[in-house]
């Protein structure tokens, strides 16, 4: 790989907003020209007067955009980010791989659920049926069903997606 190469090779950045601006800021990135990404899930909000289904982000505070190093300062200069996630001293990157299956998780018909706090390892699966197929993930019982956990180590998150226990298998 020539030098050209490495510097102007893209890549998926998390990025942390502002509270409450993924939307603002998804917008004022994409009026930049710069590739981005937020998973949004419908959600049912309660009113006093009413019920309503509103869109809002899976993962709170966070943007993934698609872009080369040299592009990271127009990123920080887009009103409602905050920052960039770092990993020993450089901004942490997630492979291509992590995206594609969040956009498939987000295409499912699964529920899902965000979980804040940092899951510990226990036993590797792979669903073997179903939209989901193939993909490799970690295994939390609850309430007698078994649950696919899609760990996004880079943004310190973790995705529970509800599972039938007839979809996994030990990997």
């Amino acid at each position: 790989m020539n030098l050209r190469t490495s510097v102007t090779a893209k890549k998926w950045y998390p990025v942390y907003t502002h509270p409450r601006a993924e939307k603002k800021t998804l917008e004022a990135l994409t009026s930049k020209g710069i590739q981005t990404y937020l998973p949004l899930h419908r959600q049912l909000k309660k009113w006093s007067d009413r019920n309503k289904w509103v869109e809002e982000p899976l993962i709170k505070s966070y943007v993934f955009v698609n872009i080369a190093e040299h592009e990271q300062a127009a990123v920080l200069m887009t009103k409602g980010i905050s920052r960039f996630l770092y990993f020993s001293g450089k901004p942490a990157s997630m492979p291509d791989r992590q995206i594609s299956e969040l956009k498939l998780l987000m295409a499912s018909s699964f529920e899902l659920e965000i979980v804040e706090e940092d899951l510990q390892p226990g036993e590797k699966i792979i669903i073997k049926a179903g939209p989901l197929k193939g993909m490799i993930g970690e295994v939390v019982s609850r309430r007698s069903q078994k649950q696919l956990i899609l760990r996004l180590e880079s943004i310190g998150r973790s995705i529970i997606v509800h599972v039938a226990a007839s979809f996994i298998e030990r990997f």
